[in-house]
């Protein structure tokens, strides 16, 4: 063999470690997420919640009943300076939003973040979010809907569970004119701050699919978790029950984003899935889609055999009732009604 030729294919030895070091801190960057969820510690009376707008914006009158409840629970309670900021639709700039949150995310004093309000705004400050304090120290980060942006992101990549329920601006000014529904779904907030086991039943509907699932519950706001994929925060689903709910979609747009939790995997090797509220806009005339909202999920689930759960109080509308993301629940589907349960 030519020497001069046979020299020159050799890789440098500096090359060769350089090229086995990046491998090596790929591998640890998979690795590196944690695979046991950190329960953050349940609520004792005098502890100290946090209210902050990382989406949409909201005024001080309006979050007072909530602060009034959450004090006759026997908290306190730390109003950041997000609300009653306005930034257009949001509540305070991209910056003083993330300040807020942060700050929050932060303080060993707080030990439950609530969220105002959704809307729309947590995905512009999420990757600018630092989570070095929040692992080590954990608390509970309470809402839904853009708020799924947040508990899909710290499921994802920091495996802490958090609290999927109503916010803010959902306490009734009035509880002696609440709707007993309404009152409910506050207290189950209360329930699940404190550390109740979490225990739902669903009347029976008759296009259920029989079974039982168990797994860590994981989901949210559909068009929140179609937005999340191929990103950082991108939804896990996995061996667990995924519940979606979603407001304001026309039936087009839930089949293209349900073909997308199809496409990418999402529901491929799901433990059980949970169909919650969709309030559906109707069709343009003329411009029918033609096909249901159960017709559309049943459609994509068909090749998989977990059972699947329709009409699940969760979404937005008044049967709201607070689910631990990320903690292991049994969900049980039967004839005679279903069940999901936290174990």
């Amino acid at each position: 063999m030519n020497r001069k030729y046979f020299l020159s294919s050799i890789i440098p030895a500096s090359l060769l470690l350089s090229s086995l070091t990046s491998k090596a801190d790929v591998i640890s960057s998979l690795t590196d997420k944690p695979k046991r969820i950190k329960i953050p510690p349940y609520l004792l009376p005098g502890d100290t919640i946090g209210i902050t707008c990382p989406a949409g914006y909201i005024t001080q009158e309006e979050i007072d009943p909530s602060i009034i409840q959450m004090k006759s629970w026997g908290f306190n309670v730390v109003v950041g300076k997000t609300v009653g900021a306005k930034d257009f639709t949001f509540g305070g700039t991209d910056q003083e939003r993330l300040t807020d949150l942060q700050q929050m995310l932060d303080d060993p004093n707080i030990k439950a973040i609530m969220c105002a309000r959704g809307g729309y705004g947590a995905i512009r400050i999420v990757d600018q979010l630092d989570f070095s304090d929040y692992k080590k120290s954990p608390k509970w980060l309470i809402g839904f809907s853009d708020i799924t942006i947040l508990h899909a992101h710290i499921n994802s990549n920091y495996r802490v569970a958090t609290i999927h329920s109503k916010m803010c601006n959902s306490f009734p000014s009035d509880w002696a004119l609440a709707e007993p529904i309404q009152v409910e779904t506050i207290n189950s907030i209360q329930q699940a701050l404190k550390g109740e086991k979490m225990q739902y039943v669903v009347p029976y509907n008759v296009n259920n699919r029989m079974g039982t699932a168990r797994g860590e519950l994981i989901g949210g706001n559909l068009r929140c978790i179609e937005n999340l994929a191929g990103s950082k925060s991108e939804i896990e689903t996995d061996n667990k029950i995924l519940f979606v709910e979603d407001t304001g979609e026309y039936l087009y747009s839930i089949d293209r984003m349900f073909y997308n939790l199809k496409r990418s995997g999402k529901l491929e090797k799901l433990s059980g899935l949970i169909v919650g509220g969709f309030k559906v806009k109707p069709d343009d005339a003329g411009d029918e889609f033609g096909k249901t909202l159960v017709e559309i999920v049943l459609d994509k689930v068909k090749e998989y055999d977990y059972p699947v759960c329709f009409d699940f109080p969760v979404g937005h509308q008044r049967a709201n009732f607070a689910l631990k993301c990320g903690v292991k629940h049994v969900l049980d589907v039967r004839a005679e009604g279903s069940k999901l349960e936290e174990v």
